[in-house]
């Protein structure tokens, strides 16, 4: 059976705390054979609109591993939604559960958006790209976005993904999930992230995580109000490093560090200069991580913790291959290849570094050292 044909078909029953996918933890499985050392690690989910469907199936290809462990998940923007509807699902159905309601989730998603007119130029389908820089919706978006606010366009704020995620999060679950979740979002005010977590995760935090300013009014919490978490952290490595007991973080990638040539056009420039905004702050945690590894010093504290974490990377080269743009195609068929991809990202890795978790780091962070 191919990566991208196994579907989850059952709803496990939630298990409390004990054991977040569900299973038990006896010593054998039902041929009587020893059970593998289960592999503890914590996930680090990047914001990128639909391009999340990626996320999505990395997610579904680690959830259906027995020998993984999600102990935590720092998320924001679409990395947020990916993270509260898993530790959601966690607590109601374990890992098969998960799975179930990210399909739900993503497909909930492509029907909101059927009728949208954001949707490809004829000769976009035609030629098969997911672009949507042809579509004359997107040019009268991308313009006006320079010209009005969304407080001119959308002054009631509405959100299709607020019911959306209402129907399939369940928050009073992730206060009782196994899984710790943290969620960024900036502070307009402030310029600074606000990471939450479990206990004061809302529907809100996550409008807020993804609140792109050109396009939605800031949301307000608590009467502070806040945009993307990604202008602040994209996802924030922190929390994993001070409150998890896992070294090991795997970090989902979905907007490239690294893009080879020199961008020409004005779409070409814009699409670059959203990748580097939009990686900045993680790139600095990944940095610290680079020089801590090697000058931490040897008495706990949270110096010696950073230095200790062992980074690995799940991504594609298929997002070298994307725009700016089609971050808001929402097409089915662009989210089921999304997943596919993901889930042949994580089969990958899984093949080649499952041993190395809980042994060593796998991405090169001296690639993040200062120069």
């Amino acid at each position: 059976m191919s990566e991208s044909a196994k579907k989850p078909t059952v709803k496990s029953k939630a298990n409390g705390r004990g054991n977040a996918n569900g299973k038990t933890n006896g010593k054998a499985n039902g041929n009587g054979k020893a059970r593998k050392p289960r592999k503890h690690i914590s996930l680090a989910l990047q914001g990128g609109g639909s391009h999340g469907a990626f996320t999505w199936g990395v997610l579904d290809r680690l959830l259906e591993d027995e020998e993984i462990t999600v102990e935590a998940i720092s998320g924001t923007s679409a990395g947020a939604m990916n993270a509260a509807v898993v530790t959601s699902g966690f607590a109601k159905g374990g890992y098969e559960g998960a799975r179930i309601d990210l399909e739900t989730f993503w497909r909930a998603v492509s029907e909101a958006a059927r009728f949208s007119p954001l949707q490809r130029s004829p000769i976009d389908i035609l030629f098969g790209n997911w672009s949507l820089e042809n579509s004359l919706a997107y040019m009268w978006l991308d313009m006006s976005a320079k010209m009005f606010s969304p407080y001119d366009l959308n002054p009631a704020g509405d959100n299709p993904l607020a019911a959306i995620l209402n129907e399939v999060v369940d928050f009073r679950a992730i206060n009782e999930s196994p899984a710790k979740l943290f969620v960024t979002a900036t502070n307009v005010e402030t310029g600074q992230g606000r990471v939450f977590r479990n206990p004061d995760i809302t529907v809100d935090v996550l409008l807020a995580s993804a609140c792109l300013p050109t396009i939605y009014k800031a949301i307000e919490i608590d009467g502070v109000p806040y945009w993307d978490g990604g202008y602040s952290g994209n996802p924030s490595l922190g929390p994993l490093v001070r409150e998890c007991g896992s070294d090991d973080t795997v970090l989902v990638q979905i907007n490239p560090v690294k893009r080879p040539g020199v961008p020409k056009t004005s779409r070409e420039i814009a699409n670059r200069l959203n990748e580097v905004s939009f990686n900045s702050s993680l790139m600095k945690e990944l940095r610290m991580i680079a020089v801590l590894r090697h000058d931490a010093p040897t008495h706990a504290c949270e110096a010696s913790k950073w230095g200790a974490m062992r980074m690995h990377c799940i991504a594609s080269d298929v997002m070298l291959e994307l725009d700016q743009s089609s971050k808001l195609n929402a097409e089915w068929d662009f989210m089921t290849m999304l997943r596919d991809k993901g889930r042949e990202a994580a089969a990958k890795f899984l093949r080649k570094h499952r041993g190395d978790i809980g042994e060593r780091p796998t991405l090169d962070l001296d690639l993040f050292a200062p120069d």
